[in-house]
């Protein structure tokens, strides 16, 4: 029989219907339930928490059921206490904004409702690779120690604490590091728009390595780590494209059939374009993803950035 101790009882694994709870369902949720969904059907039961009774319709369509609660609410969150075997964590802490902390109180609050009756059995979280700040165009991996220069990386590096700490509790908890996210059926999923307005890129010699992953790798990444992800473990999940960012611009507009973008010095980038953008051009690192393909088994479908923007390849 069921207990607190083995919750799913002594049924064959194959007998077993697993609860998996998305908290931050949005483009990459639902892309994951997908994954999740379509080949385990008989096995996984979907569900989804959300803060918008509009998004309601549209989960149900998703063959998810939907629970309405709200992270910046505990009390609402309280009822996530035991209802999952399994939970992939996908929400963004606050953003910046006046009197922001470095910490993410989303995070914390779920932690706390998991860890009110009997915690879930593993717990993916998508973190980014910001965390690593700037690394002078270095290959990382994941033992490289963590060094946010931004606000929001700063409250990555918290939830990935946070993360640790429900580990603690006998979680099989797997955080993964996302850089750039890109999909031609994501909205602001290409370099498109930004080509079409010609935002500047910076000069060869001031330019920074960038990092990608298709959207649809993503929820594979996910949906693996949540059954095959190591105890404690961090994760890069990157394609394999090498590629400085005024590059993968001019790479894209030659798939776009677009006029490549100005360049400029890095001190006329200081005075003309905002402050996120800089931030994004103030950092590089080239990921090291060898620990999703051995540890995960992720083969990639879009491994370089031309798979995946290239009118042949956004067809896959």
């Amino acid at each position: 029989m069921p207990s607190n101790q083995t919750p799913l009882g002594a049924l064959p694994a194959r007998f077993r219907r697993q609860r998996v709870l998305i908290v931050g369902c949005g483009d990459v949720g639902l892309r994951t339930a997908g994954q999740l969904g379509a080949p385990q059907s008989q096995r996984v039961r979907l569900m989804a928490l959300t803060s918008s009774p509009d998004r309601v319709r549209l989960l149900r369509a998703c063959g998810i059921t939907p629970l309405l609660g709200d992270l910046d609410d505990p009390v609402s969150i309280q009822r996530l206490s035991g209802i999952a075997h399994r939970v992939i964590h996908l929400a963004p802490p606050p953003t910046d904004r006046a009197g922001a902390s470095d910490r993410d109180p989303r995070s914390l609050v779920l932690v706390r409702a998991l860890r009110l009756r009997t915690p879930p059995l593993a717990l993916v979280y998508g973190s980014t690779t910001g965390v690593y700040g700037d690394c002078g165009g270095q290959r990382v991996d994941e033992t490289r120690a963590v060094n946010p220069h931004t606000p929001r990386a700063q409250r990555r590096v918290d939830a990935e604490n946070l993360m640790r700490f429900l580990g603690s509790s006998g979680v099989r908890v797997s955080v993964l590091r996302i850089p750039g996210i890109y999909a031609a059926d994501r909205e602001g999923g290409t370099p498109r728009e930004r080509l079409l307005k010609g935002t500047p890129v910076l000069a060869a010699k001031d330019d920074v390595y960038t990092n990608h992953i298709h959207a649809n790798d993503l929820a594979r990444a996910c949906a693996a780590a949540l059954w095959r992800g190591k105890p404690q473990r961090v994760v890069n999940v990157t394609d394999d494209t090498d590629l400085k960012m005024g590059d993968y611009f001019d790479l894209a507009a030659g798939l776009f059939g677009l006029p490549k973008p100005p360049r400029i010095q890095r001190d006329q980038a200081s005075s003309t374009l905002p402050l996120m953008l800089l931030s994004f051009m103030s950092e590089s690192r080239r990921l090291d993803n060898t620990r999703m393909k051995q540890e995960l088994r992720l083969k990639l479908r879009y491994p370089h950035v031309r798979d995946g923007l290239s009118p042949q390849g956004q067809l896959i």
